[in-house]
Order: structure tokens, then sequence, then C-alpha cells
């Protein structure tokens, strides 16, 4: 029994290592022990439940820019994936991007590439390029796998070496409710900060390799930063990292993504 338990033991730690995955972006490993399909599958059923009790802004010129926006960081998504060989990553990928009337100052997109954009996060993003760095960070989320990421540490807290390949439909779809609750705060996963900053990052080199300038993250966080002193914190902003942080990263991986942006024909 305690060389059976070994083994089983060394099997699910082998079962572990395999589903390892290296962002092609940033390099950063993670464990994503879950179904892709699956995941995409239970987004967009709560992606159209969101939808259907939602008022959905369309024809406008804030919508258009959203639809343009997501369209142009998708596109650039799709040919850096394309360019590197990993375009079966988004195989899964069926991208929609919706503008919808709600106060709140937020945004999300969810694995699959379900996006919705809240009026109430407009006023702060001002411009095509502010946008760009919301849908930018949003999307990095959704390729990076975080929700993956967040439903595999909870199907491993849950159900420990037993889940590994074997995760019922019922597991999976009480697993997806649990880390994306139904209602009015569907799909706001709480990430950590360690994905909070990762998707800062990859954001900021996928708005420039869309053609968008960089140099305008900065000044959109900090106008985000205004926003939750005067009116208390966003639930956008609600796991992410302290200002001083952001900023430092930021800073950090300007260079590489000034490159990228100078490569997309922007004027440094």
């Amino acid at each position: 029994m305690k060389n059976m338990n070994k083994l089983l033991g060394m099997g699910a730690l082998s079962l572990m290592m395999m589903a390892c995955t290296t962002n092609p972006i940033t390099g950063r490993k993670t464990l994503q022990l879950a179904n892709e399909q699956e995941i995409s599958a239970a987004a967009l059923q709560q992606y159209r439940e969101t939808l259907s009790k939602s008022k959905i802004i369309s024809g406008t010129t804030a919508a258009k820019s959203v639809q343009n926006v997501g369209a142009r960081i998708k596109n650039a998504a799709n040919n850096y994936y394309r360019s590197i060989g990993r375009e079966g990553d988004l195989t899964n990928y069926q991208w929609e991007f919706n503008l919808l009337d709600d106060k709140q100052v937020n945004a999300w997109c969810m694995p699959g590439g379900k996006v919705a954009v809240y009026t109430g996060i407009l006023p702060i993003s001002k411009t095509d390029a502010g946008l760009a760095v919301v849908l930018g960070h949003e999307i990095s989320h959704a390729l990076a796998g975080h929700g993956n990421e967040r439903i595999s540490q909870a199907m491993v807290a849950q159900y420990g070496g037993a889940i590994l390949g074997s995760t019922t439909s019922g597991q999976m779809a009480s697993i997806f409710q649990q880390v994306y609750p139904i209602g009015a705060q569907v799909a706001l996963l709480k990430y950590g900060r360690s994905q909070e900053l990762e998707a800062d990052e990859m954001g900021l080199y996928l708005m420039s390799m869309a053609g968008y300038d960089p140099r305008e993250a900065q000044p959109f966080w900090q106008r985000m930063e205004a926003a939750s002193t005067n009116s208390g914190t966003p639930e956008f902003l609600s796991t992410h990292p302290s200002p001083e942080n952001r900023r430092a990263d930021l800073d950090k991986h300007m260079p590489k993504a000034l490159e990228y942006y100078k490569t997309a024909g922007g004027k440094i």
C-alpha cells in the first residue's frame, strides 16, 4: 500500500509537471490542469446570461471604439501567436466585445475571449489608447490562462491528486461557478498580485503590437488611482498591485513595449 501511494503521488506529480504552461510573451510558468474547451463552454454560458440581464450599447461612438480597439488587440495577439508557432493556443477563442450600460468602473475578459466593458470606465479611459490599456490588460488575463490557473488551484485544493485528468462535468461546473460567480459580479475573478502584474506587462506589449502608444498606460493608471481616491476603490482595482509597484513595473517593461510599438509603425 505504501508503494502504491508513492506511485500515485509520483503519477500526480508527473501530471502536474505536464500541465505546467509557459506564457509565450512573459515567460511566466503556471499550473493549468483544467480542460480549456470545458472552461470556454462554461464561460460562454455565463457571458450569455450576463448579456441577457444587461443593457448592451451598440452603434454609438463609444461602442464602436470598444469593438475597434478590441479587434486590433485581438488581431495583434493572433499575429504574435502565429509568428511563434503557437496559434493552437487560441483555438478555443471566439472573440466578442460588448459595451454594457453600467456605472461600475470595470471591464473583463472571460476565457475564450468574451469581453465586456462597462460605461463607468469610459470617463477614465478617455481615449482609444486609454481603452487599449484596459482591453490589453483584461485580454491578457484570458490569454495567460489566469482563469485556468485559479480553477486549477481550486481543483487541487478541493480534490487533490484524485482530480487530475478525471474532472467530471459536474465538478467543473461547480468549480467554475466558485471562481466566476453568477450574478452582478459575474466574471470578476479575484486574481493574485502576480497575475495582475503579468496582465500589466502582457497588456502593455499587446497594445503596443496593436499600434497604441504604451506611454499612455501610466496616465491611465494615474487617472484610475485618482478616481479611487475620490470615490473609493472600484472593482477594477480591488486585487491590483499598489500604484508604486505598478509604476515601477510599467517603467521596467516600457523599453520592450516601445520596440513593439515602433515595429507596429508607431512614432517614438
